[in-house]
Formats: C-alpha cells, sequence, structure tokens
C-alpha cells in the first residue's frame, strides 16, 4: 500500500488549490471585526512561533476553547484559521489559537510540549472549563493533551477534548514522503501517538464522512482505545469538515460546548 497517497486530501478534493486564499481572507476579515478583542501574537515562549491569539466574547467568558491547527506539522500557521473561533466566541466563550515550531526544525514531541506551554499560558488568562479541539495534525495535538503525561495545569482544567480528523496512531506516518522531515522513529511513535496511552478527560472524536479511509481509520482507533464516541460528519471532507466551528448552534460546536 502506497501510504503517501492514502494520506493525501487535497489530491482529492476538487478545487483545493483555492482555499488557503479563502481561510486566510476569512480569518482576517474576522480579526478585524472583533476590534481589541482580538489579542495576537502574546508570546508563552522563546521560539519565533511560541504565540498565540486570543479572541474574547463580548462579556466575561463562560470558559477557553482552544484550536490547534493543522498541516502535518509541516506547514500552515494559527492566522489562516481565526474565523473558526467565531462559533464558540457567539456562544460567550473565549477561543486561542496557539503557533507552534514546525517540522523539520521541531520534532513531534517538541511540538507537543510547546502547545501544552501555549494552553498553560492562556490558562492564566481566561478562567473556567478548558475545551480543546484541533484539526489532522492539530487532532493529534489535541489528543495528546488528553494523555496522562500532561502539565499539571492543564490537567487541572481540562474540560473535553474533541480531536477533528486526528492521527492518533503515527505509525503510517513514517512510510509516507513526510517521514525525512518529521523523523519519526519507534519510541517518538510510541510516546506520540495519543491512541497507544489513557485518556484523563472527557472526549468525542469527529470525522467527515467523506475523507480519505486512512482518517476515518485513524478517528475509529482512536474511539475504540479511549471507548468514547466518535461522529462520521456526512458529506464533508478533510478540509470543509472543520466550518461547523463558524456557527455557534452546529453539531460540531456543540459537541464541543453544550453542557459546559
Amino acid at each position: 500500500m502506497d501510504m503517501t497517497r492514502e494520506y493525501q486530501n487535497g489530491a482529492f478534493i476538487p478545487g483545493s488549490d483555492a482555499l488557503p486564499a479563502l481561510w486566510a481572507t476569512k480569518a482576517a476579515a474576522f480579526r478585524d471585526s472583533l476590534g481589541d478583542r482580538a489579542r495576537l501574537d502574546l508570546s508563552y515562549g522563546p521560539a519565533p512561533r511560541n504565540h498565540f491569539d486570543l479572541f474574547l466574547p463580548e462579556s466575561t467568558p463562560k470558559g477557553l476553547m482552544i484550536f490547534i491547527h493543522g498541516g502535518y506539522w509541516l506547514e500552515t500557521d494559527k492566522s489562516l484559521w481565526s474565523h473558526l473561533a467565531a462559533g464558540a466566541i457567539a456562544r460567550g466563550w473565549a477561543c486561542v489559537m496557539p503557533g507552534y515550531t514546525l517540522a523539520p526544525e521541531a520534532r513531534i514531541s517538541q511540538i507537543t510540549t510547546e502547545v501544552d506551554a501555549a494552553i498553560t499560558a492562556a490558562c492564566a488568562l481566561v478562567e473556567g472549563p478548558v475545551v480543546v479541539t484541533g484539526h489532522s495534525a492539530g487532532g493529534h495535538l489535541a489528543a495528546r493533551m488528553g494523555n496522562p503525561d500532561r502539565s499539571a495545569t492543564l490537567k487541572s482544567r481540562l474540560t473535553r477534548i474533541v480531536p477533528i480528523s486526528p492521527l492518533a496512531d503515527l505509525e503510517p506516518l513514517a512510510q509516507t514522503d513526510m517521514q525525512p522531515n518529521l523523523r519519526l522513529d519507534l519510541s517518538e511513535i510510541a510516546q506520540e501517538s495519543p491512541a497507544r496511552h489513557a485518556l484523563t478527560t472527557q472526549a468525542h472524536i469527529w470525522v467527515g464522512g467523506s475523507e480519505r479511509p486512512a482518517f476515518l481509520w485513524q478517528a475509529r482507533t482512536l474511539s475504540e482505545n479511549w471507548k468514547c464516541p466518535w461522529t462520521v460528519d456526512p458529506g464533508t471532507h478533510h478540509y470543509n469538515v472543520i466550518d461547523g466551528l463558524e456557527y455557534p448552534n452546529s453539531p460540531l460546536t456543540q459537541t464541543c460546548l453544550n453542557g459546559l
């Protein structure tokens, strides 16, 4: 089996080349609409990408939702996804979007540690329950926040995680053409595969019904190993499965925030 092909997304989604420009436009417009309620590039560490954006509702936040961007740990950045905070903001939640050092400059284990540090720093700014979600590689990082080896602050505040189209077992990624940059070895695969570790909080896995089979397998594996629910979102592919986060009453936003 050609694992590189199994984990390609854009090649199977017509018009995908135009999406980054659309995301950038929507994200910038959303930031502009918030004015001083968009607090950008707050530092949480020494590396150039160790910053997060904090988006605030009009009143005291009910809690904090974290959205972690994807890109196979190799590309994209937080600035493309600001508009995905809209649903949480409309429900009275603050939303943080962390940046992190990309591979190959950082290994995945370092990226995991950076995201933990970003959430810990954000927790000092916003009180209440913490919900962590993220997409693709960001879904992997969201899932890792629910494993037992996380910081004390994160474990004490984390209420729910909703990994979206997560990469839950990293072994297949070592067989793709990304491996020279990811540099996965057996030790890191074992350490950084969230499906191989216990779950310490509430979780719900989300994945698009029209995704590549590999992503459906990853989502189901995580759900089965953690014994938590999973939702296959009908008709959505890898790039639009996250669009529901823009809307306060979408099934995805409800899964993240209802009951908290």
